[in-house]
């Protein structure tokens, strides 16, 4: 009997960060890498719950999924099951130039233009916190080497899937909350890093659905329960590959450029979560005392900082400058990464072409420093919903600049039909829903 070719399956990551695309037969790969696969406007404003609330295009215009042959992903899952292939595009016009709005082309125009007007490409590297339904939870398993037994075969074969596919995999780990694990990657440079986010979650999903089992990414699981977090930490080298971002002799050891980079985040931030914590529960996270980001800080070794730099090593063999970076914490899975990423690479560079000056580390919680002295310091609180976020968004007149009036129209239509949709559920129906769509 003749073996069944492979489905192929081109997509893209939309507004809402969920992966969609169409599907082809394995044998026309090679015609479809160069001619791509239609795909109407309106498909980016598919809210995560599947309806289209509110949309700039209606019915109306056509793009082209452009596949990246560098970022196709081959999941094998044994004799009695199909494996897995898709490969993630860009959006294009039918004339072939990046479409205004794609997330993709963003990303990569933020980058380009970084590189080009200050001789800098960004490392980064994504963690991400899901939670494994096929985990055997049990009292006090934070952490804990038990954890990992009770998890099965999952995190070994994750790990596997992920070298296979080029994502190189540092750490695979339980984490606080009942049946939550973290895995994190090595650093990759430029748009690789948020290519690769999007790979690891899609694969981590379909390992676990090969074993019978669901991970989700939801950034809430309960009301007052630990959530899911995506950390993003960063770094500047030079065009020869240079490490940027150490210098020991400025304030935190922070380099001039990568001064300028943070300095312009922070001063963005209140704006910025629209992007990265953009789901109506996102915001149960984002509070004091939740080991996650509320305010728009700086500080040293402190996992509630909104910016945090990290520690370094000093046992021998350690390269300060190449290991040495920081880390932006207000972020989860809800978020599409090349806009989380995107989001960082535009406000530092704004940051850097305006010489802004990096504000001093806090010690300690910001919300216990007086009203004066955090308005003196230029820190803020986080918005506390989406809608704030959301307004914040629409008013910060240089995200305009970066991304285009129709673009954040478009972004900013689709986050209020999702609001639509959630407005008259409480805490915990809403909670349900984005567990199940994550």
């Amino acid at each position: 009997m003749k073996k069944p070719d492979d489905i192929v399956m081109v997509c893209i990551c939309d507004y809402a960060g969920q992966v969609k695309g169409k599907g082809f037969r394995g044998k026309d790969l090679k015609s479809r890498l160069r001619s791509g696969v239609g795909l109407a406007p309106s498909n980016l404003m598919i809210t995560t719950f599947g309806q289209i609330v509110d949309t700039p295009w209606g019915p109306r215009g056509e793009l082209i999924m452009m596949p990246a042959p560098e970022t196709e992903v081959t999941v094998e899952h044994g004799p009695d099951r199909p494996r897995e292939r898709f490969l993630l595009a860009s959006l294009l016009d039918l004339d072939g130039e990046p479409w205004s709005c794609c997330p993709r082309s963003w990303l990569k125009k933020g980058l380009d233009a970084l590189e080009a007007e200050t001789g800098l490409r960004l490392n980064s590297a994504f963690e991400h916190e899901f939670h494994y339904t096929g985990a055997t939870p049990r009292l006090g398993d934070a952490y804990s080497l038990d954890a990992m037994r009770l998890q099965g075969a999952f995190a070994q074969r994750l790990m596997q899937a992920l070298d296979e596919n080029g994502i190189d995999p540092e750490m695979v780990l339980p984490e606080y909350g009942p049946q939550q694990f973290e895995v994190t990657c090595r650093p990759a440079l430029g748009l690789k890093s948020a290519d690769d986010a999007v790979r690891l979650r899609e694969i981590t999903r379909s390992v676990a659905r090969a074993l019978g089992q669901k991970a989700t990414f939801s950034p809430v699981m309960g009301a007052g329960a630990v959530g899911n977090g995506v950390h993003v930490h960063f770094s500047l080298e030079d065009k020869n590959g240079k490490p940027q971002t150490f210098d020991p002799e400025r304030p935190h050891r922070i380099g001039e450029a990568a001064a300028h980079f943070t300095a312009g985040i922070l001063s963005a931030m209140p704006a910025l979560v629209a992007l990265t914590a953009p789901s109506a529960v996102s915001y149960e996270r984002l509070q004091p005392n939740r080991w996650s980001a509320s305010y728009n800080n700086l500080a040293d070794k402190d996992r509630e900082a909104g910016v945090r730099i990290c520690p370094l090593s000093k046992l021998p063999g350690t390269d300060a400058r190449k290991s040495f970076n920081l880390e932006y914490r207000a972020a989860d899975a809800a978020a599409n990464p090349y806009l989380t990423l995107g989001a960082l690479v535009w406000a530092g560079l704004q940051g850097i072409r305006d010489r802004l000056p990096l504000p001093a580390a806090t010690e300690g919680d910001p919300g216990q420093l007086p009203e004066e002295e955090r308005r003196k310091r230029g820190l803020s609180r986080l918005p506390a919903s989406l809608g704030a976020a959301l307004d914040e968004f629409a008013a910060d007149k240089r995200i305009a600049d970066w991304m285009g009036a129709d673009f954040v129209n478009a972004y900013l239509t689709h986050k209020r039909s999702e609001l639509k949709l959630v407005k008259d559920l409480d805490l915990n129906e809403q909670i349900k829903r984005y567990v199940e769509v994550y």
